[in-house]
């Protein structure tokens, strides 16, 4: 029988219990989170940057090797971030070296938000590890685990941010 511990949400169990099937998926994936959570925290650590930062450097390098150009607005919309935001954001990010400004090429008006060839190699190390780990884990799963495990989270998602989802 397995009886749950706690406030009856699901959320809690003994230690020594071993929770249902979908209780034990529930369980997997917060587990999973609190790992990359931890992860992340680690990662912002060792590269003194923040989350934002890493992400917007992220988006910038994904972006330089699609050969798109970015600039400050498409930052703020990716991000979900105000201008003003975005501003010191690159500002930080120019100022520790990570980008850079340069011209527009073809809007003699506008600047694009360019990576800095040493934040490449800075971002490889510190995420790279973690990726390629990743990456080996997900390539073990067959074709058809892989379409379940999709189909899983993307569903995950919607029901998280979805219309009834908890604010």
């Amino acid at each position: 029988m397995n009886t749950r511990s706690g406030s009856g949400s699901g959320n809690s169990y003994a230690p020594d219990e071993q929770p249902d099937g979908p209780a034990a998926v529930l369980k997997a994936l917060r587990d999973y989170r609190e790992a990359e959570v931890a992860t992340r925290r680690s990662t912002r650590d060792s590269t003194g940057m923040g989350e934002t930062d890493l992400i917007a450097l992220r988006y910038l390098l994904r972006a330089q090797a699609a050969g798109e150009q970015v600039g400050p607005k498409d930052l703020s919309r990716v991000l979900q971030i105000t201008t003003a935001s975005t501003t010191t954001l690159i500002d930080r990010l120019v100022g520790s070296g990570h980008v850079r400004r340069d011209p527009h090429p073809t809007d003699r008006r506008s600047l694009v938000v360019v990576p800095t060839v040493a934040v490449d190699s800075e971002v490889r190390t510190a995420l790279g590890a973690q990726n390629s780990k990743m990456l080996a884990v997900a390539e073990e799963l067959s074709a058809d685990e892989a379409r379940i495990v999709i189909s899983f989270l993307r569903r995950m998602g919607e029901a998280v941010s979805g219309p009834g989802a908890a604010q």
